[in-house]
């Protein structure tokens, strides 16, 4: 009897279409839920990072003051204090009056994340000096700069109507010629006040910052390189949802196509990595008072004009001042020295 040789052919995997179809569907809502789970993660580190650029950006970390105008320069000062023009915040700062009455005073003007006490200028001297010349002067610390006032940064919004505080203060006083010399975005803060008042009859704004979106992405590109899409548009969305103040209150196309009646002296480097001077010179070229006037140095840097040429800056802020401050101006305007 024969018998019928054994199969040996390798058994052979079973089709797909043997596969249970409930295996199938719960390997795809693995993978999908695995894909969804991936996906809510990077958005939310994503719309984390820019809310935490956004939240930031309003509240920088301050020093504390370190002296005072006594101590610094020997100048007798007192301690003021006055209200916002629209009565929202009340602001600190030192009054710094002549040794014989002046009815001349100049405001300072700091910038974002500093104090009265300026950061890269060395804004005793200048106190001093202007002290010496003849200005009484005010130096006050914008509402955000002490946590306990629960204030942030609004790039102007606030600030001006803080600057404004001041110079109605220094007209109460008694001065009747009222001058602002103001850094960064202390300078483009007087920008936006000047838009709201007759009271300012000149300024010297040095460094100016003025936060438009191009100003905003350059600034974020200094602390990490990120793209300009999507990271402008999601920390512009963030900032009002997380500081009550939108961007677009800031008047930056108002500021930039408008003709200032005051004489107006820009200080600028051609290399400031924070304010492009094009905005400045922008500004500049709409001006038509025969003593406004601008001067951009050569590989400057932002806020640091002064210490790369300080007898310069001396001359130049000094005559500017000294030539606006006549009661009868020249009509050949302000020659630079």
């Amino acid at each position: 009897m024969s018998m019928n040789p054994i199969n040996s052919t390798p058994l052979q995997p079973a089709p797909l279409d043997h596969i249970p179809v409930k295996s199938i569907s719960r390997r795809k809502k693995v993978v999908l839920l695995s894909l969804l789970c991936f996906f809510v993660l990077c958005s939310s580190l994503i719309l984390g990072f820019h809310g935490f650029i956004a939240w930031t950006l309003a509240r920088p970390t301050i020093a504390p003051l370190s002296s005072n105008p006594a101590k610094a320069v020997g100048l007798p000062y007192q301690n003021v204090t006055f209200p916002s023009s629209n009565g929202s915040s009340t602001l600190s700062g030192w009054y710094i009056p002549t040794a014989q009455a002046s009815s001349q005073t100049v405001i300072f003007s700091h910038g974002y994340g500093g104090n009265r006490e300026e950061l890269w200028v060395p804004i005793y001297s200048l106190a001093k000096k202007l002290h010496d010349s003849g200005y009484n002067v005010l130096m006050f610390d914008y509402g955000y700069v002490h946590p306990e006032n629960d204030r942030i940064v609004t790039a102007g919004i606030q600030e001006s109507k803080e600057l404004l505080g001041a110079v109605n203060y220094i007209k109460e006083k008694g001065s009747e010629r009222v001058y602002v010399w103001g850094f960064s975005m202390g300078a483009g803060t007087a920008l936006q006040a000047a838009l709201q008042t007759k009271d300012i009859d000149g300024m010297i704004l040095d460094s100016t910052f003025l936060l438009n979106p191009d100003t905003l992405y350059h600034n974020m590109k200094q602390y990490v390189n990120i793209p300009k899409f999507p990271s402008l548009p999601l920390v512009r969305v963030f900032f009002p949802l997380l500081n009550g103040v939108n961007m677009n209150q800031i008047p930056y196309q108002a500021v930039t196509t408008h003709e200032y009646p005051m004489p107006i002296y820009f200080i600028h480097g051609d290399e400031d990595e924070r304010a492009p001077h094009e905005i400045a010179e922008g500004v500049y070229k709409n001006q038509h008072n025969v003593f406004s006037n601008y001067w951009m140095l050569p590989t400057g840097k932002h806020e640091l004009i002064y210490s790369a040429k300080p007898d310069e800056y001396i001359t130049r802020t000094f005559g500017f001042l000294k030539t606006i401050s006549r009661p009868q101006l020249p009509e050949s305007g302000f020659v630079e020295m």
